[in-house]
């Protein structure tokens, strides 16, 4: 054990932030952040890991964190700079031990345990959100609901990452499609963003297969006068929807086969931008069958199905990439809030290149199966 295991397990405690940097070639990250934040009552330490300009946390639980480091960390940075209430600690990797530098804090530091309160959102607390309220996730003077707090940063999150695309929007006019809405909290935020925040003249329609929902989403955004803001009751598989000129698609949690559809739909109308958070993945579970390499994913049941969910949205990615898309696959939101935290982020600026979609097909061939969007795009142009 080295030294600076040593010296964490003793001062764990005291611990105020962590910087671990200059990887060496056995380290996963380009860097680390660590600091300790209080979680729903309970001390955990949240991680910050850097690589290829993307960011992934992790939230450990306080006796999870030394034997995390000792696996993770430990020998892999060459830099670590552990400040702590009344020191701070800068160890240098030399060999195959820490060198240790010890300052003392000029003024005693206090650990932040305030968790992601303090991050600067783009929805904040204490601003005017009438969807937040009628979802619950705002009291009725704009304050978090202590229990709605993970879906407050679920609908951050979700913003965040079409803030990323539109920041820089600079049209003052915006026609969204949003298929499988269900009660269409997003849907609500998606407008209040664009036509309240942005101050763009918006139109957004969901779409939806339950009539009860439809009707009731339509009460609320008269109610809150979203006069561009409708819902309407169709299938995406079969309907006539929506045939004019389409900036951005929203698919979060389509039920299997329709996000394909909505995908489609949106490559056959040239929509820019398209956001898709797919679900309930079952269609190739259900195919699959043993045919090379792959075989041993494919023994165990749970494993097969993730897998089988995976290589769906591989091939999805894929075929956006050949109808000229430029695909980011995000995490959507930590693994421990849903397992469903794949997104798929694409925006059009290339031309079209079928070629890439005889990968996506040598592997359908190989395993036995179909996959709806690559069934769909090939009908609508040349074979592979």
């Amino acid at each position: 054990m080295s030294n600076i295991i040593t010296d964490l397990t003793e001062n764990i405690d005291n611990i105020v932030k962590a910087v671990l940097s200059q990887p060496t070639k056995e380290a996963e990250y380009t860097k680390i952040t660590v600091k300790p934040v209080m979680i729903k009552g309970s001390l955990r330490f949240q991680l910050e890991r850097f690589r290829d300009n993307k960011v992934y946390h992790l939230n450990l639980q306080k006796e999870q964190f030394i034997p995390w480091f000792e696996e993770n960390a430990d020998l892999k940075y060459k830099q670590i700079l552990i400040t702590e209430k009344e020191r701070s600690v800068h160890y240098h990797l030399k060999g195959i031990n820490y060198g240790k530098k010890v300052s003392e804090n000029k003024t005693k530091k206090e650990v932040p345990l305030s968790h992601n309160r303090e991050k600067a959102y783009i929805l904040k607390e204490g601003e005017n959100i009438p969807a937040l309220v009628e979802l619950g996730v705002f009291t009725s003077d704009f304050r978090i609901v202590k229990a709605k707090y993970d879906k407050y940063k679920q609908i951050n999150r979700f913003i965040e990452l079409v803030d990323d695309e539109f920041s820089k929007f600079d049209k003052k006019d915006i026609t969204i499609l949003d298929f499988g809405c269900g009660k269409s909290y997003l849907t609500f935020i998606l407008y209040y963003y664009f036509a309240v925040k942005r101050g763009m003249n918006t139109k957004i329609i969901g779409y939806d297969l339950k009539k009860d929902v439809v009707e009731n989403c339509n009460k609320i955004a008269e109610k809150y006068g979203y006069d561009n803001l409708k819902f309407v009751v169709s299938d995406v598989t079969k309907d006539n929807l929506y045939n004019e000129k389409i900036d951005m698609i929203v698919t979060l949690h389509a039920c299997d086969t329709a996000t394909d559809y909505a995908l489609n739909y949106a490559i056959g109308k040239g929509a820019k931008h398209i956001f898709s958070v797919p679900c309930c993945q079952h269609e190739v579970n259900k195919q699959i069958k043993k045919g090379g390499d792959m075989d041993i994913l494919l023994k165990y049941g749970i494993i097969k199905e993730r897998v089988s969910a995976l290589l769906t949205d591989s091939i999805r990615a894929t075929v956006l990439e050949a109808m000229g898309y430029t695909v980011d696959v995000i995490e959507f939101i930590d693994f421990e809030h849903s397992p469903k935290n794949i997104m798929l982020r694409a925006k059009k600026t290339k031309k079209i290149n079928r070629k890439l979609l005889s990968t996506p097909q040598e592997l359908c061939d190989k395993y036995s199966f179909k996959q709806t969007l690559l069934e769909l795009v090939k009908e609508s142009g040349e074979d592979v």
